[in-house]
């Protein structure tokens, strides 16, 4: 039962990442917050990928061009969810924001069947039904509804989008590296998407926003317990789904909804409305479906 352990760590984790990097929007822009993530949760993820190579001499990776184009595709889809999530939990609220990240797995589901042929029972597609309904509540705009708030839903929806490119991505990159070693081929993947994210986004910040990268140098101390947590929770999700579905896994995954409703009341003075909450309830209700079915 090791795996759940692992994903119940993986939770508080990520929420903690999520709320360091929120913290350096405001100097930082979304994709200078979006770099702390990737650069400095890099050397942590070399740290943990050297202990796991360690534990599996017998390893033989093998980086085929299907390795090559699914961790750049999902590399590139991390990239462009964490912005989009940034964006929309400074607009729309963090713990909003999150519960709007759960439609990654619905449509992760989707794009497996439509890319990879994967198949789908009658329960997965009730759950899929059932967390669009309530991804729909969520981001339909009420009366009073301001613009900020329409763009946080739609970048809600969007980094959801991404997010499930990503998952397909590194999942089709560990099958590629080295099938026999799930944990080993995930640390693997995490620290080459890392390493290409850090090159590519650093790139582009110092030829467009050189302003960001001198942000997040000054805010080094965040910026490195972000990293931190990002890492030690990627290294969570990922030998949790080394022992055990990824169904499984994703369920006891959405206790990080009410952790991040928990985290923006304490962190943000963020409230939830009772339509969001039930809504809320509802996308949190139709993931679980998803992966258990």
């Amino acid at each position: 039962m090791l795996w759940i352990v692992l994903t119940i760590a993986a939770a508080p984790l990520q929420v903690a990442r999520n709320a360091l990097q929120r913290g350096l929007m405001a100097e930082a822009g979304p994709w200078g917050a979006t770099l702390v993530r990737f650069l400095f949760g890099l050397p942590f993820a070399l740290a943990i990928f050297a202990v796991v190579a360690a534990l599996h001499p017998l390893a033989d990776p093998t980086p085929t061009a299907r390795f090559w184009v699914s961790v750049s595709a999902g590399a590139l889809g991390q990239v462009l969810a964490t912005a989009a999530l940034l964006v929309a939990m400074r607009r729309s609220g963090f713990a909003v924001a999150t519960f709007m990240q759960q439609a990654s797995l619905p449509l992760a589901a989707i794009m497996g069947l439509v890319v990879f042929g994967d198949q789908l029972g009658t329960q997965a597609w009730a759950g899929v039904a059932l967390t669009t309904v309530g991804l729909v509540i969520l981001s339909w705009p009420g009366r009073a509804a301001a613009r900020g708030a329409l763009i946080g839903s739609a970048m809600g929806l969007a980094s959801g989008a991404a997010f499930a490119v990503a998952l397909n991505g590194y999942r089709q990159a560990g099958l590629a590296l080295e099938p026999n070693y799930p944990i080993y081929a995930a640390t693997a993947a995490v620290c080459v998407a890392q390493a290409l994210q850090t090159l590519g986004l650093g790139a582009y910040l110092a030829v467009t926003r050189p302003q960001s990268l001198v942000a997040v140098a000054r805010a080094w101390r965040s910026s490195l317990g972000a990293g931190f947590f990002g890492a030690a929770a990627s290294a969570c999700w990922f030998s949790a789904l080394a022992l055990a579905p990824a169904g499984m896994v994703r369920a006891v995954g959405v206790i990080e909804a009410p952790i991040a409703a928990a985290a923006g009341r304490r962190l943000f003075q963020e409230r939830l409305t009772l339509r969001q909450a039930l809504a809320g309830a509802a996308t949190a209700t139709g993931v679980i479906l998803t992966a258990l079915g």
